[in-house]
Protein backbone atom coordinates (compact mmCIF):
# COMPACT_ATOMS: atom_id res chain seq x y z
CA UNK A 1 0.00 0.00 0.00
CA UNK A 2 2.70 2.74 0.95
CA UNK A 3 4.19 2.03 -2.99
CA UNK A 4 0.69 3.47 -4.22
CA UNK A 5 1.83 6.96 -2.23
CA UNK A 6 4.87 7.65 -3.13
CA UNK A 7 5.61 9.86 -5.98
CA UNK A 8 8.30 8.02 -8.36
CA UNK A 9 4.64 5.63 -8.92
CA UNK A 10 2.68 8.67 -10.18
CA UNK A 11 2.15 9.48 -13.49
CA UNK A 12 3.57 12.62 -15.59
CA UNK A 13 0.05 13.63 -15.66
CA UNK A 14 -1.12 13.18 -12.14
CA UNK A 15 2.28 14.88 -11.48
CA UNK A 16 1.65 17.90 -13.74
CA UNK A 17 -1.79 18.05 -12.42
CA UNK A 18 -0.67 17.94 -8.37
CA UNK A 19 2.11 20.59 -9.54
CA UNK A 20 -0.48 23.13 -10.74
CA UNK A 21 -2.59 22.55 -7.80
CA UNK A 22 0.33 22.98 -5.26
CA UNK A 23 1.13 26.10 -7.36
CA UNK A 24 -2.39 27.62 -6.44
CA UNK A 25 -2.62 26.87 -3.39
CA UNK A 26 1.04 27.73 -2.16
CA UNK A 27 0.52 31.14 -3.96
CA UNK A 28 -3.37 31.90 -2.23
CA UNK A 29 -1.97 30.71 1.00
CA UNK A 30 1.25 33.78 0.41
CA UNK A 31 -1.55 36.19 -0.97
CA UNK A 32 -3.67 35.20 2.22
CA UNK A 33 -0.74 35.64 4.40
CA UNK A 34 0.95 38.80 2.80
CA UNK A 35 -2.26 40.46 3.36
CA UNK A 36 -2.98 39.82 6.65
CA UNK A 37 0.49 41.07 7.80
CA UNK A 38 -0.46 43.82 5.37
CA UNK A 39 -3.69 44.83 7.12
CA UNK A 40 -1.69 44.08 10.27
CA UNK A 41 0.91 46.99 9.43
CA UNK A 42 -1.99 49.15 8.28
CA UNK A 43 -3.66 48.79 11.68
CA UNK A 44 -0.35 49.89 13.34
CA UNK A 45 0.39 52.75 11.63
CA UNK A 46 -3.50 53.89 11.73
CA UNK A 47 -2.76 54.29 15.74
CA UNK A 48 0.22 55.55 15.35
CA UNK A 49 -1.27 58.46 13.44
CA UNK A 50 -3.90 58.96 15.80
CA UNK A 51 -2.06 58.65 18.48
CA UNK A 52 0.30 61.36 16.82
CA UNK A 53 -2.65 63.40 16.58
CA UNK A 54 -4.30 63.33 19.15
CA UNK A 55 -1.01 64.12 20.89
CA UNK A 56 -0.41 67.56 18.70
CA UNK A 57 -4.46 68.67 19.69
CA UNK A 58 -3.61 68.11 23.40
CA UNK A 59 -0.40 69.99 23.20
CA UNK A 60 -2.24 72.99 21.20
CA UNK A 61 -4.65 72.74 23.93
CA UNK A 62 -2.27 72.60 27.03
CA UNK A 63 -0.04 75.39 25.30
CA UNK A 64 -3.35 77.61 25.30
CA UNK A 65 -4.07 76.99 28.55
CA UNK A 66 -0.45 77.88 29.71
CA UNK A 67 -0.89 80.94 27.26
CA UNK A 68 -3.65 82.44 29.38
CA UNK A 69 -2.54 80.95 32.82
CA UNK A 70 -1.81 83.85 35.53
CA UNK A 71 0.95 81.98 36.91
CA UNK A 72 4.36 81.87 36.33
CA UNK A 73 5.59 79.21 33.89
CA UNK A 74 7.48 76.81 36.30
CA UNK A 75 7.37 73.81 37.17
CA UNK A 76 5.72 73.73 40.90
CA UNK A 77 2.82 76.10 38.96
CA UNK A 78 1.75 72.90 36.79
CA UNK A 79 -0.62 71.42 39.26
CA UNK A 80 -1.71 74.73 40.36
CA UNK A 81 -2.54 75.99 36.37
CA UNK A 82 -4.20 72.43 35.47
CA UNK A 83 -6.08 71.71 38.52
CA UNK A 84 -9.01 72.13 36.55
CA UNK A 85 -8.21 72.23 33.21
CA UNK A 86 -6.56 68.41 33.16
CA UNK A 87 -9.69 66.83 33.42
CA UNK A 88 -11.42 69.30 30.60
CA UNK A 89 -8.85 68.73 28.10
CA UNK A 90 -9.42 64.99 28.88
CA UNK A 91 -13.31 65.26 28.70
CA UNK A 92 -12.67 67.30 25.26
CA UNK A 93 -9.97 64.56 23.52
CA UNK A 94 -11.36 61.13 24.86
CA UNK A 95 -7.57 60.91 26.60
CA UNK A 96 -6.62 60.41 29.68
CA UNK A 97 -3.56 62.71 30.78
CA UNK A 98 -0.40 62.86 33.41
CA UNK A 99 1.40 65.13 34.10
CA UNK A 100 5.19 64.77 35.42
CA UNK A 101 8.14 66.99 36.54
CA UNK A 102 11.21 66.30 35.07
CA UNK A 103 12.51 64.23 37.75
CA UNK A 104 9.54 61.89 36.70
CA UNK A 105 7.78 62.87 40.11
CA UNK A 106 3.65 62.62 39.34
CA UNK A 107 2.59 65.77 39.37
CA UNK A 108 -1.11 65.48 38.16
CA UNK A 109 -3.69 63.07 36.17
CA UNK A 110 -7.15 62.46 34.96
CA UNK A 111 -7.34 59.14 36.19
CA UNK A 112 -5.09 57.33 33.58
CA UNK A 113 -6.02 53.42 33.45
CA UNK A 114 -3.52 51.15 36.16
CA UNK A 115 -1.54 48.86 34.01
CA UNK A 116 1.09 46.78 35.83
CA UNK A 117 4.21 47.64 35.03
CA UNK A 118 3.57 50.84 33.19
CA UNK A 119 1.82 53.31 35.22
CA UNK A 120 3.75 54.15 38.65
CA UNK A 121 3.44 57.22 40.42
CA UNK A 122 7.06 58.04 39.00
CA UNK A 123 8.32 57.72 35.64
CA UNK A 124 11.37 55.06 35.54
CA UNK A 125 15.36 56.96 34.53
CA UNK A 126 15.55 54.85 31.83
CA UNK A 127 12.35 56.63 29.75
CA UNK A 128 13.59 60.07 31.05
CA UNK A 129 16.55 59.59 29.40
CA UNK A 130 14.97 58.27 26.07
CA UNK A 131 12.91 61.35 26.07
CA UNK A 132 15.55 63.84 26.23
CA UNK A 133 17.84 61.47 23.71
CA UNK A 134 14.94 60.92 21.20
CA UNK A 135 14.46 63.11 18.14
CA UNK A 136 11.57 66.20 19.25
CA UNK A 137 11.95 65.00 22.64
CA UNK A 138 9.52 62.22 22.24
CA UNK A 139 9.30 59.11 23.13
CA UNK A 140 6.73 56.25 22.79
CA UNK A 141 6.04 52.70 24.37
CA UNK A 142 3.71 49.86 23.74
CA UNK A 143 2.48 47.27 26.67
CA UNK A 144 -0.34 44.70 26.28
CA UNK A 145 -2.54 44.32 29.03
CA UNK A 146 -5.18 41.73 29.07
CA UNK A 147 -7.63 42.91 27.23
CA UNK A 148 -6.03 45.51 24.57
CA UNK A 149 -2.61 47.08 23.76
CA UNK A 150 -1.90 50.04 24.85
CA UNK A 151 0.88 53.02 23.78
CA UNK A 152 2.45 55.42 26.10
CA UNK A 153 3.79 58.77 24.55
CA UNK A 154 5.91 60.81 26.17
CA UNK A 155 6.95 64.53 25.72
CA UNK A 156 7.61 67.48 27.26
CA UNK A 157 5.87 70.00 28.00
CA UNK A 158 7.55 73.34 26.88
CA UNK A 159 7.77 76.83 28.35
CA UNK A 160 7.00 79.05 25.21
CA UNK A 161 8.46 82.19 26.20
CA UNK A 162 12.09 80.73 27.11
CA UNK A 163 12.19 77.27 25.02
CA UNK A 164 12.52 75.42 27.89
CA UNK A 165 10.99 72.20 28.89
CA UNK A 166 9.02 72.50 32.26
CA UNK A 167 7.33 68.87 32.61
CA UNK A 168 6.58 65.64 31.09
CA UNK A 169 3.38 65.18 29.78
CA UNK A 170 2.51 61.45 29.24
CA UNK A 171 -0.73 60.02 27.35
CA UNK A 172 -1.85 56.38 27.54
CA UNK A 173 -3.29 55.49 24.26
CA UNK A 174 -5.76 52.15 24.04
CA UNK A 175 -5.52 50.35 20.79
CA UNK A 176 -8.83 49.50 19.85
CA UNK A 177 -9.29 46.46 16.46
CA UNK A 178 -12.66 45.80 16.71
CA UNK A 179 -13.14 47.80 13.43
CA UNK A 180 -9.74 46.08 12.24
CA UNK A 181 -10.85 42.57 13.13
CA UNK A 182 -13.91 43.42 11.64
CA UNK A 183 -11.92 44.32 8.26
CA UNK A 184 -10.51 41.61 8.77
CA UNK A 185 -13.27 39.12 8.82
CA UNK A 186 -14.52 40.52 5.75
CA UNK A 187 -11.87 40.28 3.51
CA UNK A 188 -11.07 36.47 4.59
CA UNK A 189 -15.30 35.87 3.67
CA UNK A 190 -14.35 37.83 0.06
CA UNK A 191 -11.18 35.41 0.47
CA UNK A 192 -12.35 32.88 0.52
CA UNK A 193 -15.41 32.69 -2.18
CA UNK A 194 -12.57 34.06 -4.55
CA UNK A 195 -10.17 31.47 -3.43
CA UNK A 196 -12.72 28.63 -4.06
CA UNK A 197 -13.38 29.86 -7.53
CA UNK A 198 -10.03 29.86 -7.93
CA UNK A 199 -9.51 26.45 -6.92
CA UNK A 200 -11.92 25.22 -9.02
CA UNK A 201 -10.90 27.01 -12.31
CA UNK A 202 -7.51 26.03 -11.34
CA UNK A 203 -8.71 22.56 -10.82
CA UNK A 204 -10.27 22.42 -14.95
CA UNK A 205 -6.94 24.26 -16.23
CA UNK A 206 -5.15 21.91 -14.78
CA UNK A 207 -6.85 19.20 -15.90
CA UNK A 208 -7.15 19.93 -19.68
CA UNK A 209 -3.31 21.41 -19.49
CA UNK A 210 -2.01 18.14 -18.21
CA UNK A 211 -4.13 16.32 -20.50
CA UNK A 212 -3.04 18.21 -23.34
CA UNK A 213 0.82 18.31 -22.17
CA UNK A 214 0.78 14.10 -22.00
CA UNK A 215 -1.84 13.72 -24.74
CA UNK A 216 1.27 13.88 -27.53
CA UNK A 217 3.49 11.88 -24.78
CA UNK A 218 1.14 9.29 -24.79
CA UNK A 219 1.13 9.02 -28.32
CA UNK A 220 4.46 8.53 -28.55
CA UNK A 221 4.46 6.17 -25.47
CA UNK A 222 1.72 4.08 -27.39
CA UNK A 223 3.82 4.00 -30.44
CA UNK A 224 7.28 3.13 -28.86
CA UNK A 225 5.49 -0.01 -26.34
CA UNK A 226 4.53 -1.14 -30.42
CA UNK A 227 7.69 -0.84 -31.56
CA UNK A 228 8.92 -4.59 -33.05
CA UNK A 229 12.39 -5.33 -34.52
CA UNK A 230 10.60 -8.13 -36.96
CA UNK A 231 7.26 -5.85 -38.09
CA UNK A 232 7.32 -2.62 -39.85
CA UNK A 233 6.87 0.27 -37.67
CA UNK A 234 4.85 3.39 -38.52
CA UNK A 235 6.18 6.68 -37.92
CA UNK A 236 4.30 9.57 -35.75
CA UNK A 237 2.67 12.29 -37.73
CA UNK A 238 1.53 14.88 -35.39
CA UNK A 239 2.44 18.56 -35.33
CA UNK A 240 2.01 20.01 -31.47
CA UNK A 241 4.01 23.09 -31.64
CA UNK A 242 5.93 22.76 -28.63
CA UNK A 243 9.64 22.52 -29.43
CA UNK A 244 10.71 19.62 -26.60
CA UNK A 245 7.91 17.42 -28.19
CA UNK A 246 8.77 18.26 -31.47
CA UNK A 247 12.28 17.16 -30.97
CA UNK A 248 10.85 13.74 -29.89
CA UNK A 249 9.04 13.32 -32.65
CA UNK A 250 11.75 13.88 -34.73
CA UNK A 251 13.99 11.17 -32.81
CA UNK A 252 11.62 8.75 -33.02
CA UNK A 253 11.07 8.97 -36.60
CA UNK A 254 14.81 9.05 -36.86
CA UNK A 255 14.96 5.93 -34.42
CA UNK A 256 12.63 4.31 -36.65
CA UNK A 257 14.17 4.74 -39.76
CA UNK A 258 17.39 3.53 -38.04
CA UNK A 259 15.54 0.64 -36.65
CA UNK A 260 14.74 -0.77 -39.87
CA UNK A 261 17.62 -0.23 -41.26
CA UNK A 262 19.29 -2.55 -37.95
CA UNK A 263 16.47 -4.78 -38.83
CA UNK A 264 17.65 -5.73 -42.29
CA UNK A 265 20.91 -5.68 -41.71
CA UNK A 266 19.93 -8.44 -38.83
CA UNK A 267 17.86 -10.56 -40.95
CA UNK A 268 20.26 -10.29 -43.33
CA UNK A 269 22.87 -11.96 -40.82
CA UNK A 270 20.15 -14.41 -39.34
CA UNK A 271 19.66 -15.49 -42.84
CA UNK A 272 23.79 -15.96 -43.17
CA UNK A 273 24.09 -17.71 -39.74
CA UNK A 274 20.87 -19.73 -40.47
CA UNK A 275 22.77 -21.02 -44.00
CA UNK A 276 26.24 -21.29 -41.73
CA UNK A 277 23.99 -23.54 -39.04
CA UNK A 278 22.61 -25.72 -42.29
CA UNK A 279 25.68 -26.63 -43.82
CA UNK A 280 26.92 -27.36 -40.37
CA UNK A 281 23.99 -29.60 -39.31
CA UNK A 282 23.93 -31.19 -42.94
CA UNK A 283 27.89 -32.24 -42.68
CA UNK A 284 27.26 -33.61 -39.59
CA UNK A 285 24.22 -35.62 -40.92
CA UNK A 286 26.48 -36.80 -43.71
CA UNK A 287 29.39 -37.65 -41.95
CA UNK A 288 27.11 -39.15 -38.73
CA UNK A 289 26.27 -42.49 -41.38
CA UNK A 290 29.54 -42.73 -42.44
CA UNK A 291 30.91 -43.78 -39.47
CA UNK A 292 28.56 -46.79 -39.00
CA UNK A 293 29.00 -47.65 -42.51
CA UNK A 294 33.09 -47.75 -41.91
CA UNK A 295 32.52 -49.83 -39.14
CA UNK A 296 30.26 -52.14 -41.05
CA UNK A 297 32.65 -52.74 -43.99
CA UNK A 298 35.04 -53.15 -41.03
CA UNK A 299 33.26 -55.89 -39.28
CA UNK A 300 32.48 -57.66 -42.36
CA UNK A 301 35.42 -57.91 -43.84
CA UNK A 302 36.65 -59.59 -40.46
CA UNK A 303 34.23 -61.81 -39.96
CA UNK A 304 32.86 -62.74 -43.04
CA UNK A 305 33.43 -66.75 -44.15
CA UNK A 306 31.93 -67.50 -47.59
CA UNK A 307 31.83 -71.33 -45.96
CA UNK A 308 29.58 -70.48 -42.92
CA UNK A 309 26.35 -71.46 -43.89
CA UNK A 310 24.88 -67.75 -42.68
CA UNK A 311 26.91 -66.10 -44.56
CA UNK A 312 24.00 -64.88 -47.49
CA UNK A 313 21.97 -63.65 -44.25
CA UNK A 314 24.79 -61.73 -42.97
CA UNK A 315 25.54 -60.51 -46.20
CA UNK A 316 22.01 -59.23 -46.18
CA UNK A 317 22.24 -57.58 -42.99
CA UNK A 318 24.89 -55.52 -43.83
CA UNK A 319 23.80 -54.76 -47.41
CA UNK A 320 20.34 -53.57 -45.52
CA UNK A 321 22.70 -51.22 -43.01
CA UNK A 322 24.73 -50.01 -45.19
CA UNK A 323 21.51 -49.22 -47.82
CA UNK A 324 19.74 -47.57 -45.01
CA UNK A 325 22.43 -45.47 -44.06
CA UNK A 326 23.06 -44.68 -47.88
CA UNK A 327 19.02 -43.41 -47.84
CA UNK A 328 19.74 -41.11 -45.04
CA UNK A 329 22.48 -39.25 -46.53
CA UNK A 330 20.60 -39.11 -49.87
CA UNK A 331 17.79 -37.54 -47.66
CA UNK A 332 19.82 -35.28 -46.43
CA UNK A 333 21.26 -34.21 -49.61
CA UNK A 334 17.83 -33.67 -51.17
CA UNK A 335 16.87 -31.92 -48.06
CA UNK A 336 19.55 -29.61 -48.68
CA UNK A 337 19.09 -28.87 -52.25
CA UNK A 338 15.25 -27.86 -52.02
CA UNK A 339 16.00 -25.26 -48.93
CA UNK A 340 14.36 -28.08 -46.24
CA UNK A 341 14.66 -29.47 -43.00
CA UNK A 342 16.36 -32.73 -42.27
CA UNK A 343 14.80 -35.71 -43.56
CA UNK A 344 10.98 -36.00 -42.80
CA UNK A 345 10.51 -37.87 -40.35
CA UNK A 346 8.04 -41.34 -40.72
CA UNK A 347 5.68 -42.88 -38.01
CA UNK A 348 6.57 -46.40 -37.97
CA UNK A 349 5.65 -48.83 -35.53
CA UNK A 350 8.67 -50.95 -34.79
CA UNK A 351 9.82 -53.19 -32.07
CA UNK A 352 12.42 -51.06 -30.46
CA UNK A 353 14.57 -54.16 -29.17
CA UNK A 354 14.90 -55.31 -32.68
CA UNK A 355 16.15 -52.04 -34.19
CA UNK A 356 18.68 -51.57 -30.90
CA UNK A 357 19.85 -54.71 -31.49
CA UNK A 358 20.64 -53.92 -34.99
CA UNK A 359 21.86 -50.75 -34.71
CA UNK A 360 24.54 -52.04 -32.51
CA UNK A 361 26.08 -54.75 -35.21
CA UNK A 362 27.79 -52.23 -36.66
CA UNK A 363 30.31 -51.84 -33.81
CA UNK A 364 33.07 -54.12 -33.43
CA UNK A 365 33.81 -53.09 -29.85
CA UNK A 366 33.52 -56.71 -27.71
CA UNK A 367 32.93 -54.34 -24.45
CA UNK A 368 29.89 -53.10 -25.83
CA UNK A 369 27.04 -54.98 -24.11
CA UNK A 370 23.24 -55.26 -24.89
CA UNK A 371 20.56 -56.78 -22.51
CA UNK A 372 16.46 -56.27 -23.27
CA UNK A 373 14.02 -57.79 -20.20
CA UNK A 374 11.85 -58.33 -22.89
CA UNK A 375 11.63 -59.71 -26.77
CA UNK A 376 9.51 -56.95 -27.67
CA UNK A 377 8.72 -53.28 -27.00
CA UNK A 378 6.27 -51.23 -29.95
CA UNK A 379 6.80 -47.79 -30.33
CA UNK A 380 6.19 -45.24 -32.96
CA UNK A 381 9.16 -43.89 -34.41
CA UNK A 382 11.25 -43.32 -37.84
CA UNK A 383 13.66 -46.21 -37.74
CA UNK A 384 16.46 -44.21 -39.69
CA UNK A 385 16.19 -41.57 -36.45
CA UNK A 386 16.18 -44.53 -33.86
CA UNK A 387 18.70 -45.96 -35.37
CA UNK A 388 20.80 -42.51 -35.53
CA UNK A 389 19.70 -42.02 -31.76
CA UNK A 390 21.19 -45.43 -30.65
CA UNK A 391 24.84 -45.12 -33.30
CA UNK A 392 25.41 -41.55 -31.51
CA UNK A 393 24.86 -42.24 -28.11
CA UNK A 394 27.47 -45.59 -28.61
CA UNK A 395 29.70 -43.64 -30.84
CA UNK A 396 30.12 -41.08 -27.58
CA UNK A 397 30.22 -43.28 -25.26
CA UNK A 398 33.49 -45.35 -27.20
CA UNK A 399 34.54 -41.49 -27.00
CA UNK A 400 34.30 -41.01 -23.86
CA UNK A 401 36.43 -43.99 -22.78
CA UNK A 402 40.26 -42.91 -22.62
CA UNK A 403 42.46 -45.16 -25.35
CA UNK A 404 44.52 -46.14 -22.14
CA UNK A 405 41.95 -47.66 -19.81
CA UNK A 406 42.50 -50.77 -19.35
CA UNK A 407 38.90 -51.67 -18.70
CA UNK A 408 36.11 -50.55 -20.90
CA UNK A 409 32.28 -50.93 -20.28
CA UNK A 410 29.47 -49.68 -22.69
CA UNK A 411 25.86 -51.54 -21.32
CA UNK A 412 22.94 -50.91 -23.40
CA UNK A 413 19.57 -51.86 -22.39
CA UNK A 414 16.39 -51.83 -23.50
CA UNK A 415 12.95 -52.37 -21.20
CA UNK A 416 9.95 -50.96 -20.29
CA UNK A 417 8.97 -48.40 -17.61
CA UNK A 418 5.88 -47.28 -16.85
CA UNK A 419 4.44 -46.97 -19.78
CA UNK A 420 7.47 -45.98 -21.60
CA UNK A 421 10.28 -48.08 -23.75
CA UNK A 422 13.48 -46.81 -22.06
CA UNK A 423 17.13 -46.70 -23.78
CA UNK A 424 19.97 -46.53 -21.35
CA UNK A 425 23.70 -46.35 -22.88
CA UNK A 426 26.24 -46.72 -20.16
CA UNK A 427 29.78 -46.30 -20.07
CA UNK A 428 32.59 -46.42 -17.72
CA UNK A 429 34.70 -43.64 -19.00
CA UNK A 430 35.94 -40.01 -18.14
CA UNK A 431 32.22 -38.57 -17.13
CA UNK A 432 30.65 -34.52 -17.97
CA UNK A 433 31.97 -32.14 -15.57
CA UNK A 434 29.33 -30.70 -13.28
CA UNK A 435 28.92 -27.30 -14.68
CA UNK A 436 28.87 -28.99 -18.42
CA UNK A 437 25.56 -30.36 -17.19
CA UNK A 438 23.52 -27.18 -18.73
CA UNK A 439 25.31 -26.72 -21.68
CA UNK A 440 25.70 -30.59 -22.73
CA UNK A 441 22.50 -30.52 -25.42
CA UNK A 442 23.55 -26.83 -26.82
CA UNK A 443 24.09 -26.74 -30.07
CA UNK A 444 28.23 -26.43 -30.85
CA UNK A 445 28.79 -27.60 -27.99
CA UNK A 446 31.15 -30.13 -27.35
CA UNK A 447 34.06 -31.90 -24.89
CA UNK A 448 35.61 -33.54 -27.39
CA UNK A 449 38.83 -32.04 -29.29
CA UNK A 450 37.03 -33.20 -32.56
CA UNK A 451 33.25 -32.80 -33.68
CA UNK A 452 31.24 -30.05 -34.27
CA UNK A 453 28.82 -30.36 -31.61
CA UNK A 454 25.70 -31.17 -32.80
CA UNK A 455 24.91 -34.60 -32.43
CA UNK A 456 23.15 -34.18 -29.00
CA UNK A 457 21.22 -31.30 -29.90
CA UNK A 458 20.10 -33.44 -33.15
CA UNK A 459 19.18 -36.33 -31.33
CA UNK A 460 17.48 -34.21 -28.15
CA UNK A 461 15.53 -32.43 -31.15
CA UNK A 462 14.32 -35.91 -32.70
CA UNK A 463 13.46 -37.43 -29.38
CA UNK A 464 11.23 -34.46 -28.25
CA UNK A 465 9.38 -34.63 -31.71
CA UNK A 466 8.27 -38.11 -31.00
CA UNK A 467 7.15 -36.91 -27.50
CA UNK A 468 10.10 -38.40 -25.58
CA UNK A 469 12.85 -37.35 -23.08
CA UNK A 470 16.31 -37.51 -23.19
CA UNK A 471 18.78 -37.27 -19.71
CA UNK A 472 21.43 -38.54 -18.33
CA UNK A 473 23.39 -38.80 -15.37
CA UNK A 474 27.48 -38.65 -15.06
CA UNK A 475 29.85 -38.76 -12.48
CA UNK A 476 33.43 -37.93 -13.22
CA UNK A 477 36.36 -40.20 -13.92
CA UNK A 478 33.19 -43.00 -13.17
CA UNK A 479 31.07 -42.95 -16.05
CA UNK A 480 28.41 -41.65 -17.91
CA UNK A 481 24.75 -42.63 -18.60
CA UNK A 482 22.19 -42.07 -20.81
CA UNK A 483 18.18 -42.83 -20.82
CA UNK A 484 16.17 -41.95 -23.72
CA UNK A 485 12.38 -42.98 -23.12
CA UNK A 486 9.30 -43.00 -25.73
CA UNK A 487 5.91 -43.92 -25.30
CA UNK A 488 4.99 -47.46 -25.81
CA UNK A 489 1.95 -48.32 -27.87
CA UNK A 490 -0.16 -50.99 -26.88
CA UNK A 491 -0.74 -53.62 -28.99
Amino acid sequence: METLFKVKNWSLRVRIFLAMILITIISSVLILGVSLIHFQIENQEYHKDRLIRKENQIKQHIQYVLEVTPHPLATFNLQSIFRDKIFEIADIHNIEIDIYDLKGHLIITSKAPIIKGQISPNLPEAIIHKIKVSDNNRYVSIAEGELNTYRFSYTYLMDYIENKPIGIIRLPYVEEDNFYKEEIISFLKIFGMVYLGMIVISIWIAYYLSRYITKSLKTISDRLTETSLTEKNEKIDLVTNSYEIDRLIQSYNKMIDELEESANKLAQGEREGAWREMAKQVAHEIKNPLTPMRLTVQSFEMRFNPEDPNAKQKLADYSKTLIQQIDTMSAVASAFSNFASMPAQQNETLNVVDVVDLALDIFNEDYIQFDSESEEIITKIDRTQLIRIITNLVKNAIQAIPEEQEVKKIEVSVKNENGSAVIKVKDNGKGIAEEDFERIFEPKFTTKTSGMGLGLAIIKNIIENYNGTITFDSTLRKGTVFKVSLPIINQ
